[in-house]
């Protein structure tokens, strides 16, 4: 029965994988497959288990109470997601994102790709990768009128807005399972995943700014367009605070994160409510009545994007049956004892950084949140062990190898229509020599943190 259970996760996973071959969307396949998995567990009676993190064994436990326990887990995750996609929505609402064409004010071409990759970095730990990259090409799409040059600004700030969301815990949504699960600790991701995430951006913009195409000046002048919104940078740096703010109250408070994401969406659409009507009651009287009663908070709830959402709570609940089953368990010690180990001997953890690798380069091929919720799933160690601040990097970063690799990716490809060769030809060995260079990087950090702490 086992072997049928592994055989209905493969092939969702391929449906997963080749959705834009299929053109079926992924969240089919992800709830089809979860609901099957949990249906064959409780109509044939296997046993599940749970692993005692002390003890390191499976420890038997009731189907219902098994399944609630991993509902829960989940729940926190999407909750959490629902949470900062409503306060991204809400700043776009009031045109906030209108606020960062203030900065840009050159037309040299390398300045203007270091601006827009250190945005997309800076900005992607905060309102997480997809949404940086969709805010970003919209404006740049405004400035670069140029397509091909256009693609190229677009390949590169993939690359830098999947490394800025690794070394964040709410820059990218493995990150945030991560943390969530208490597998590492919002400072400590910072210490051991900043440097490598920048390099890993870094290096390939260096490369790219001394090839000719980034020679010379954009051929139009910048056009700024005019703020919409009055309260468009007020609701901007309010939204981007109280994102910001969810850490600071998890440490504080050592509650769930999405306790305190909903505590700053409360905040934010406080605010948005009260310049919203604020707003509508200047128009005077003779304004649309309709328009009175229009609420800011309702219709940022309305554009969440609900199928990420299903496609989450279908494949993380797929993933928790074979956990509870004890699968993921066993693989661990299978990959414990036949990989090389290639980490330091001062690690406590026997991931082999070899796995690590893999699991980031094989994240630009498959999706890379059940790859992170599988090694979640497999792996009993500590909180804030090396193991999970590597994995977090290799799962955030290796999706640039290529264009399908990464949630950015998929969207700049859509907005951009970029070939999946031209992208592989052109930016995935960029991405490519950003991921070896920030992976590099992190092994020799790892190893000298490891020193002092011995």
């Amino acid at each position: 029965m086992e072997i049928l259970l592994i055989v209905i996760f493969v092939l969702g996973y391929l449906a997963i994988a080749m959705e834009h071959s299929l053109k079926i969307d992924k969240l089919i396949p992800a709830l089809a497959m979860m609901a099957l998995l949990w249906a064959i567990i409780a109509v044939t009676h296997m046993d599940v288990f749970e692993v005692d993190t002390i003890s390191k064994t499976l420890v038997p436990h009731h189907l219902e109470g098994i399944l609630l326990h991993h509902l829960g887990k989940t729940a926190e995750i999407l909750i959490f997601l629902m949470g900062a996609m409503t306060i991204v929505e809400i700043i776009d609402y009031f045109d906030g994102f209108s606020t960062i064409k203030t900065y840009i004010k050159t037309t040299n071409k390398v300045k203007l790709l270091w601006l827009f990759t250190t945005l997309a970095f800076i900005l992607s730990a905060i309102i997480d990768n997809l949404t940086a990259t969709i805010v970003l090409l919209t404006i740049l799409q405004k400035i670069i009128k140029d397509r091909e040059m256009r693609l190229w600004f677009a390949g590169l700030i993939v690359i830098a807005a999947n490394a800025g969301g690794a070394w964040s815990p709410i820059g990218d949504v493995t990150t945030t399972m991560l943390w969530i699960a208490n597998k590492v600790s919002a400072s400590q991701l910072i210490i051991h995943v900043l440097i490598p995430s920048i390099l890993c951006y870094a290096v390939p913009v260096i490369i790219a700014s001394r090839m000719k195409i980034f020679k010379g000046y954009i051929e139009q002048e910048v056009d700024v367009d005019v703020v919409k919104s009055k309260f468009s940078s007020v609701m901007f740096y309010l939204g981007l605070g109280a994102i910001l703010f969810v850490p600071v109250f998890k440490t504080f408070t050592h509650l769930p994160p999405y306790v305190g994401m909903m505590l700053s969406l409360a905040i934010v659409a406080t605010f948005a409510e009260f310049y919203s009507n604020r707003q509508f009651s200047m128009a005077g009287a003779t304004g649309d009545s309709q328009h009175a009663h229009h609420s800011p908070v309702h219709k940022s709830l309305s554009k969440i994007e609900m199928p990420s959402i299903l496609f989450f709570l279908g494949i993380l609940m797929a993933v928790a049956a074979l956990e509870s089953l004890g699968m993921l368990f066993n693989f661990a010690g299978v990959l414990e004892k036949n990989m090389p180990w290639l980490g330091t001997e001062l690690e406590s953890t026997k991931i082999s950084d070899l796995v690590v690798m893999l699991l980031g380069v094989g994240s630009a091929v498959i999706d890379n949140v059940p790859l992170v919720a599988a090694s979640i799933g497999m792996f009993s160690i500590g909180t804030d062990e090396p193991a999970w601040h590597f994995i977090a990097y290799a799962a955030g970063t290796g999706g640039s190898i290529l264009i399908i690799g990464s949630a950015a990716g998929v969207v700049a490809m859509g907005m951009e229509k970029i070939d999946f060769f031209w992208y592989l030809k052109k930016i995935g060995w960029l991405a490519l020599v950003g991921f070896l260079a920030g992976f590099v990087g992190f092994v020799i950090l790892r190893d000298f943190l490891l020193n002092i702490a011995h």
